[in-house]
C-alpha cells in the first residue's frame, strides 16, 4: 500500500481521527449530573434522581454520537437550500433535550445548562500524537480539517488542542455533510487543488472509500473503538489494499506521527 503521488493537501477527518471525543464527552456528562444532583439551590424531581443514579453515562456519550452519525448521513442538501442548513451544534443540542427524555432526564439540567453541556464538542482533547504530528506535517503540506463539524466549533478544537492547521474548512462550507460527494470535491476546490493531488486522512473506513470515490488519496490511522465496519469488513478493506497508507493502532510512534514518518519527515 503506497501514495501513487505525494499529495499537496492532507485533509483529516476530527471527530475520533485527531480528538478523543469519547473520554472527554464520557468524563464531561459524569461530571456534569454529579453537580446537578449535590446542588443544593436545584430542585430536581425524585423519578429524574433515580433515573440518574442508574443511567451509564458513557452509554448516553455513545447515543449522543450515534445520533451525529445518523444525522450526518441522512441529511439531504437537495431537499433545502444552503440558507436553511443545520448545524451539527444545532443537532447536538437537540439530540441531547432528545436522549434526556427518552431516558427520564428531563429535569436533571434546565434549558440553558444543555445548551452549555453541548458545548464541550467545541473543547476535546486530542490524541496524545495529533498536535506534534501535525505540527510536522505542516512543514510540508497544506493541511486542513475536513469534518462535519461547523466551522466555529473546528476553529475552537484546533485552538483548545493546539492543532496548527494552516486551513479550516468545514462540510458547512459546502451546505451538505460527508459522505456526500460535494464536500470531498467542494473541499479541494476550496483549497486549490485537484482532488487527486489531496489525501484524507481518517479514522473511518466508510469516510475513506467515499472520499476515494471522488479522486483523493487514502490514510488509515485505527483509534480506539472508532471503526464502525466489522472486524471481517475491515480486515477485507486491508487485504484489498486499497488504503493508501494504514496506520496500525499500535503501529511506530502511532498516528500523525507516524504518518509524518511514513512521508520521510523527522520525528
Amino acid at each position: 500500500m503506497s501514495l501513487s503521488q505525494r499529495p499537496k493537501a492532507l485533509l483529516t477527518d476530527v471527530f475520533g481521527t485527531v480528538v478523543d471525543w469519547r473520554s472527554t464527552v464520557e468524563k464531561h456528562l459524569t461530571l456534569s449530573a454529579s453537580e446537578s444532583l449535590n446542588s443544593s439551590t436545584k430542585s430536581i424531581p425524585s423519578a429524574v434522581r433515580a433515573a440518574a443514579s442508574e443511567i451509564s453515562w458513557p452509554a448516553v456519550a455513545q447515543l449522543w454520537r450515534n445520533s451525529y452519525y445518523e444525522f450526518t448521513r441522512t441529511y439531504d442538501p437537495g431537499a433545502r437550500d444552503k440558507s436553511s442548513f443545520k448545524t451539527v451544534d444545532q443537532h447536538h443540542v437537540e439530540a441531547l433535550h432528545t436522549i434526556l427524555v427518552d431516558h427520564g432526564l428531563d429535569g436533571l439540567w434546565t434549558d440553558e445548562e444543555v445548551q452549555k453541556i453541548s458545548m464541550i464538542w467545541h473543547f476535546l482533547d486530542p490524541w496524545p500524537d495529533s498536535s506534534p504530528g501535525l505540527a510536522q506535517l505542516n512543514g510540508s503540506f497544506v493541511t486542513a480539517t475536513l469534518s462535519n463539524g461547523n466551522t466555529s466549533l473546528l476553529s475552537d478544537l484546533a485552538r483548545h488542542g493546539s492543532l496548527s492547521y494552516t486551513h479550516i474548512v468545514s462540510a458547512e462550507d459546502f451546505g451538505a455533510y460527508k459522505p456526500h460527494p460535494s464536500v470531498y470535491l467542494g473541499a479541494a476546490k476550496k483549497l486549490g487543488v485537484e482532488p487527486q493531488e489531496c489525501a484524507l486522512i481518517a479514522a473511518h473506513l466508510g469516510d475513506l472509500k467515499a472520499a476515494r470515490g471522488c479522486g483523493y488519496q487514502t490514510v488509515y490511522i485505527e483509534r480506539p473503538q472508532e471503526e464502525s465496519w466489522s472486524s471481517d469488513e475491515t480486515a477485507k478493506a486491508k487485504q484489498e489494499g486499497w488504503v493508501d497508507m494504514w496506520i496500525g493502532l499500535d503501529e511506530g510512534n502511532g498516528g500523525f506521527l507516524e504518518v509524518a514518518k511514513r512521508f520521510g519527515l523527522r520525528n
